[in-house]
């Protein structure tokens, strides 16, 4: 028992004194975590039939889905600033089971998502190093590059936050170059060229929706940042700005600046406007951009799988390991799970990845909406730190359009991805009682305490103090409250000293 405590309080101690996630850093998390430039949106122009889809896409759908997603992570986050995101909205609104479900499912899609980013940064180096064509030399790249950013991340999240920073800057910088060098070239009656016969809606819809997805991954890590209150959403708002510029101004200068058939715009086709527009330095700087932004989304992406699990183990749906930190206050074990599912699941093609992970997404998304809605008439009293300014009708709307689309995202799979998805699904369903009885009988060791948010407690604690000064007016009740919550370190301490002061009453 004296060691489980002191494990329990160096774990404490790690994750308290690790350096927290500022704006810049958590602005470069989302853009990888969402986006991570323009690298793979070449295949919406071959999709859309030519450049008006592509670029109408990217002005509309961050209207009605970036956007509506973004405000209600903002929301969520500030008002459970928890490790876990999502799973503890979900179990919050719903109960446990289904938080659970949520956990596996986006879980799942982030380490599928994940898969994709060795392999595509061996694919752009394989045009000036073909030795990567060769698996003799392949799997040994994808094992090490794997091991070496997993490694990164097991350093701390501070780390993995500014090297996503310096990433960010190189991996843009050459596409601003672009768009400067374009502009005498410019034709704007390009952009509104389409043919409706080649247009191909599932690919079309599932790459608008992969590159503009994910925003609520920066939640799981939600524990781990600065005054997430203000924080969260001002890094939201930058990552949106910067994630629709980003496709934009590359899209512009690339289908304005030059005449190409739509066919030509496939994976790692910027690099050859690049080239058209500024010679071939432009070229190999955006395919060095490109390796370099793979490595961005990787680690991001870790991060937020890696810290889900963290989340979920401190809730007691997960065995206690799964929360245990390092010295440098990141979970080793919730690392070492995503990046053995990353290379087990290295082998899918791109496609087949990319529709399952979508599926599974917006599965999840869809009880994430119906969450937000439950938890605006369950809890009208939840502290929120940040609130979108719509009442419950005007959140049920805001759900709505993206509502729409995750149905249509999912109408379009595939039946292959119909059937394995549905697999994985029945996968959760039976392992959460699996993980229920292994709890009860005590097989192996949980958290018991589920964590409450600080939103909570702060409601606990604002209602003690009522009842303590009941002549106080209610602002004086709230800036006790504050004062409370700013002055200790636990804000629990301050819920049961209150309790003291009235039964002492």
């Amino acid at each position: 028992m004296g060691e489980e405590g002191m494990t329990s309080d160096v774990q404490q101690k790690a994750a308290k004194t690790s350096p927290k996630l500022t704006v810049l850093p958590l602005i470069a998390l989302i853009f990888y975590e969402v986006s991570g430039g323009p690298f793979g949106v070449e295949d919406s122009v071959k999709a859309g039939g030519g450049p008006l889809l592509s670029l109408l896409g990217f002005l509309i759908f961050p209207l009605i889905w970036s956007i509506p997603e973004a405000l209600i992570t903002a929301e969520l986050a500030t008002s459970f600033p928890e490790n876990g995101g999502y799973v503890i909205w979900i179990s919050s609104a719903f109960g446990p089971f289904w938080g659970f479900q949520e956990g596996f499912w986006k879980w799942l899609s982030g380490v599928l998502d994940n898969a994709l980013y060795p392999v595509l940064f061996l694919d752009y180096l394989k045009h000036s190093l073909p030795i990567f064509n060769l698996l003799i030399a392949r799997i040994p790249a994808l094992l090490g590059i794997t091991g070496a950013l997993t490694y990164l991340n097991y350093r701390g999240l501070h780390i993995v936050g500014f090297s996503a920073v310096s990433l960010l800057v190189f991996s843009l910088c050459p596409f601003v170059v672009m768009g400067i060098l374009s502009i005498p070239r410019i034709k704007p009656r390009r952009w509104l060229v389409v043919d409706f016969k080649k247009v191909d809606w599932r690919g079309y819809f599932n790459s608008m929706f992969w590159n503009l997805n994910y925003w609520d991954k920066a939640s799981t890590l939600a524990g781990e940042v600065e005054n997430p209150s203000k924080t969260f959403p001002k890094a939201l708002l930058g990552a949106v700005v910067l994630v629709v510029s980003s496709y934009l101004i590359p899209l512009l200068a690339g289908t304005g600046g030059l005449t190409s058939l739509s066919s030509e715009w496939s994976d790692g086709y910027f690099a050859e406007v690049g080239m058209l527009i500024g010679g071939f330095w432009l070229k190999w700087w955006i395919q060095a951009a490109s390796a370099m932004s793979n490595l961005g989304l990787f680690e991001a992406e870790m991060s937020g799988d890696a810290f889900q699990l963290l989340g979920m183990s401190e809730m007691g749906m997960l065995p206690a390991i799964f929360a245990s930190r390092s010295k440098y206050g990141t979970p080793t074990l919730s690392i070492l799970c995503s990046a053995t599912g990353v290379i087990f699941l290295s082998w899918m093609s791109f496609q087949e990845i990319l529709e399952f992970l979508n599926f599974l997404y917006a599965i999840g998304m869809l009880l994430e909406f119906a969450a937000f809605i439950k938890l605006r008439i369950k809890k009208p009293d939840l502290h929120r730190p940040y609130k979108v300014p719509l009442q419950t009708f005007g959140v049920t709307m805001l759900c709505l359009l993206p509502a729409v689309l995750l149905v249509l995202v999912m109408c379009l799979a595939s039946l292959r991805t119909f059937i394995v998805s549905g697999g994985v699904i029945i996968v959760g369903f039976l392992l959460y009682p699996v993980l229920v009885h292994a709890k009860d009988r005590k097989w192996t060791q949980f958290d018991i305490e589920q964590p409450t948010s600080p939103s909570d407690t702060r409601q606990e604690s604002h209602s003690a103090v009522s009842e303590m000064y009941p002549g106080v007016d209610e602002a004086s009740v709230s800036l006790l409250s504050d004062l409370s919550s700013t002055t200790q370190p636990d804000q629990e301490a301050c819920v049961s000293e209150n309790e003291e002061l009235l039964k002492t009453e």
